[in-house]
């Protein structure tokens, strides 16, 4: 029996749910069938040399242990800062798919500048948000230095940093922080976000 085709892994840098379905695979049945003892015993053979196949090429090409859903610690562990500029923005643009494919209730896009001290502050703050709340909210970076962000900075109409943008799970924009003008100000915009996503059962875990 001929094994299913390979598709590659195809990323969505900005609406992930516009990725178009896989195909479906043909019949395996047709009027040449053989008899059923014997088509079981194909079944079975080939199940045997497909794990086995599988098996083999997952030890001779392991592939990285990513999360389906990067967390900002995860993005911030990853960091290389050998990396060319393109290649971070794709890593944080492939951050930002995986959020919006996850369809969790909401997600917090983060505007920032590696050179901005008011960023670098709230990074401690921001993780453990995520953490506390981690069931239905996604935080990802978005270096706004960074050309690969262009389109989003001109989309949500990005003129400072640190700028946070709430996304529901369609990745509508529902509202964005005001001008920082203060830490504190920075951190009751970004509490008063939460709260319009937040579910009822995690009030508790507002912003402090």
């Amino acid at each position: 029996m001929p094994a299913p085709p390979k598709h590659p892994l195809i990323f969505c840098w900005k609406w992930p749910w516009d990725l178009p379905q896989n195909p479906k695979n043909p019949s395996p049945c047709n009027s040449s069938d053989p008899p059923f003892l014997f088509k079981s015993l194909q079944t079975i053979s080939s199940l045997a040399f497909n794990l086995f196949d599988s098996a083999s090429k997952t030890l001779t090409n392991p592939s990285p242990q990513t999360p389906k859903t990067p967390s900002v610690a995860f993005q911030i562990n990853n960091k290389n800062h050998n990396r060319s500029p393109e290649g971070q923005g794709e890593a944080e643009q492939r951050a930002f798919a995986s959020a919006l494919a996850s369809q969790k209730e909401a997600t917090v896009l983060e505007f920032y500048s590696p050179k901005c001290r008011l960023c670098n502050s709230l990074l401690d703050l921001v993780l453990e948000l995520e953490s506390r709340n981690s069931d239905w909210l996604n935080i990802v970076l978005a270096d706004a230095e960074n050309e690969k962000w262009l389109p989003e900075l001109l989309h949500y109409d990005i003129k400072y940093v640190p700028c946070f943008v709430l996304l529901d799970k369609y990745g509508r924009a529902l509202a964005k922080t005001g001008i920082p003008t203060s830490r504190h100000h920075v951190v009751a915009g970004l509490s008063h976000l939460l709260r319009i996503k937040q579910p009822k059962k995690s009030k508790s875990n507002n912003v402090h």
